[in-house]
């Protein structure tokens, strides 16, 4: 039998679909063993992390830094109270008598301490305090980046700026009241050192109104000097324990509450106080108090955690309440007291 040339094609194109199903055939176990052996063990499958779960395996915890006091070992000293301030000191204001002490001369970073001189130099300016101030972008927190309720272009008066600055440690209010000295910034800063040193601060040096450098530092000693001067401002005194005050920030009304909660303590007869925190200064705390018969002033220093000043002024608080009530010092005598050292 003879084929001619297009019957020849159509045979193989039609036996082709027989010869791929031959072929695969043929080359079925030789696939078969080329491919893994599949493994006995159950796969899990892998549950999806949620977008919030990412987030947070993505973030790396940044160890804590460690502050001037624990740098240079200031904590590793003993006191009677167990405190958790590297730094303390209580005494008498009246008759000088020191109470406790610990580290008493170190120094330190005092953070937002640094307002009580910021408000001091405002006072002592004798600026108008309904005059009108201006936040403004120069009073943005560069240094830490802290952030503030007092938007750029809020405007308070220097009385409204001084009571947030003392009473809820408002950097951009304290840096406004720098800025609307006469001379501007510098000229307040060099206001604030003048009286440091007139005030015979030795151990003390300011940079900023805020206290958001560390390069703003001072002595438990020298705080208290600094406390005895302020604690002569009746209106420092009544702006710093104010529990709560409300402004208005544009169209709203905005509601600041105390730092030191002490503050709203019936236990507590505070008549002039400041707290600050940044990390190079621990948690601090000042205060002017009248315990035990006693006009008090304590200064804190340096504390670790978060609540260890409030427990501090607790441990303090308790320690004098089991003394003996000591009697007002006449304001004569009071004068012939020896000077703080």
């Amino acid at each position: 039998m003879t084929f001619n040339f297009f019957q020849i094609v159509t045979l193989r194109a039609r036996s082709l679909p027989w010869l791929l199903a031959m072929l695969a055939l043929l080359t079925a176990p030789l696939a078969a063993e080329s491919k893994p052996r599949a493994s006995k063990t159950p796969i899990v499958a892998k549950k999806k992390l949620s977008a919030k779960a990412s987030r947070l395996r993505a973030v790396r915890v940044a160890p804590a830094r460690p502050s001037f006091g624990q740098i240079y070992g200031l904590h590793s000293a003993e006191d009677a109270l167990e405190l958790k301030s590297s730094v303390a000191l209580v005494l008498d204001q009246d008759s000088n008598e020191v109470l406790l002490s610990k580290n008493p001369q170190a120094v330190l970073p005092i953070a937002s301490i640094t307002k009580l001189m910021t408000a001091l130099v405002v006072s002592e300016a004798k600026q108008p305090l309904d005059e009108i101030l201006s936040i403004s972008a120069e009073d943005i927190d560069s240094e830490k980046g802290s952030r503030s309720r007092l938007q750029v272009g809020t405007r308070l008066s220097r009385e409204e700026m001084l009571h947030l600055a003392l009473m809820a440690s408002e950097n951009r209010a304290a840096s406004a009241l720098g800025r609307h000295y006469p001379g501007g910034s510098q000229a307040f800063v060099t206001a604030m050192n003048r009286k440091a040193q007139a005030l015979g601060m030795k151990n003390t040096h300011y940079v900023e109104p805020t206290g958001l450098s560390s390069r703003n530092q001072s002595s438990a000693n020298d705080l208290a000097v600094l406390m005895r001067e302020v604690d002569k401002h009746s209106l420092i005194r009544q702006l710093s324990t104010s529990p709560e005050y409300e402004v208005a920030v544009g169209a709203r009304h905005v509601n600041f509450r105390n730092t030191n909660g002490l503050v709203r303590s019936s236990e507590w007869d505070i008549g002039l106080q400041k707290t600050g925190y940044i990390a190079e200064a621990g948690r601090c705390l000042v205060m002017q108090a009248q315990l035990s018969g006693r006009k008090l002033i304590m200064v804190l220093l340096d504390s670790a955690g978060k609540y260890s000043r409030i427990g501090d002024a607790e441990r303090i608080r308790k320690w004098l309440s089991e003394m003996p009530p000591v009697p007002r010092i006449p304001a004569a005598a009071a004068a012939e007291a020896a000077p703080l050292v």
